[in-house]
């Protein structure tokens, strides 16, 4: 016979389920404070930059491109100033290229009453110099005006005069080269054909010089200055161009008073011949004061001697 059921009171089966109640609740605060912690410390970042935690998905990668857009949108309008005030600082130059036009005149005709202007800026100028050889110095003895000019849309590009007098070298009055920059933004560049008196070609001597010197005297003698005019394989890169548009033509003055350094060079030397003249001098000086002194001291010696034999007599 089994023993009978045991008898739950009412109030015990109340109790039991409230106990269960309150589990169930402790139980899915603690869940949830897990899964908070979760998210912060267990999480990995699965394809495509999610972050994936117990099967929960959250998509970083969306806000990142968002920034992205946002980025690009503000770029755009700083690249649109930019391109505004570009427009404003072309119109403002081109203003101001009209209102230099004077002075330029102006200085040229000043600059035409001075002997080798030109070839003495260019010769003190450190990259054009380094490009001249003797002779393109000799020739460059006949130029008397440089003149630059810009096109009114300075932007296409501009143009650089040269011009000669009577020379043993060539024909040409003026030489001149232009660059261009056309509307897809290629660059190109044309240039006067140079007329050369016989046997007075310099670039084809240089050539041949370059041909029959040793590596050493290639290295040191530069092809001429004038197969410059020649050169149109890299219009968008002409070195000597940009040189003489934007450096020696707003002021060439500067570069025509820069001091021979030959004469320097010169002059100090003199300044230490003159030193050691002196120094010399001085030895001398000091070297006449010892003799003298030993002279006197050799009379007074002799006098004591003199005086000695005379009381012995």
């Amino acid at each position: 016979m089994s023993a009978p059921a045991a008898k739950v009171s009412k109030k015990e089966l109340n109790s039991n389920h409230d106990g269960a109640d309150e589990t169930s609740v402790c139980s899915k605060v603690v869940r949830g404070r897990l899964l908070r912690s979760a998210r912060l410390k267990l999480g990995w970042r699965g394809e495509k930059g999610r972050i994936r935690i117990r099967g929960f998905i959250f998509l970083e990668e969306k806000e990142q491109q968002e920034a992205i857009e946002h980025i690009d949108e503000v770029q755009n309008e700083i690249d649109r100033l930019n391109e505004q005030a570009s427009e404003e600082i072309l119109k403002v130059e081109q203003k101001y290229n009209k209102l230099r036009q004077p002075f330029f005149q102006k200085r040229s005709e000043l600059i035409a009453k001075i002997p080798n202007f030109w070839v003495t800026t260019f010769v003190n100028h450190p990259q054009v110099s380094a490009l001249l050889g003797e002779e393109d110095e000799e020739a460059l003895h006949y130029l008397t005006r440089v003149e630059v000019t810009e096109f009114e849309d300075i932007k296409s590009g501009y143009r650089i005069d040269f011009y000669f007098d009577e020379n043993p070298y060539f024909e040409n009055k003026v030489l001149s080269k232009e660059f261009h920059l056309n509307e897809s933004g290629d660059p190109s560049s044309k240039s006067t054909e140079i007329k050369w008196k016989s046997g007075k070609d310099l670039t084809k001597r240089s050539s041949q010089t370059q041909n029959k010197a040793s590596r050493k005297r290639q290295h040191e003698e530069p092809e001429s200055f004038f197969t410059w005019f020649t050169d149109h394989s890299d219009a968008g890169a002409d070195e000597l161009g940009e040189v003489i548009k934007d450096d020696i033509w707003p002021n060439p003055l500067q570069y025509y008073l820069v001091p021979d350094m030959d004469d320097e060079e010169g002059e100090g030397e003199e300044d230490d011949d003159d030193d050691e003249e002196e120094e010399g001098l001085e030895d001398i000086d000091e070297e006449g004061d010892e003799d003298e002194g030993e002279e006197d001291e050799d009379d007074d010696e002799g006098e004591e001697g003199e005086e000695d034999e005379g009381e012995d007599d």
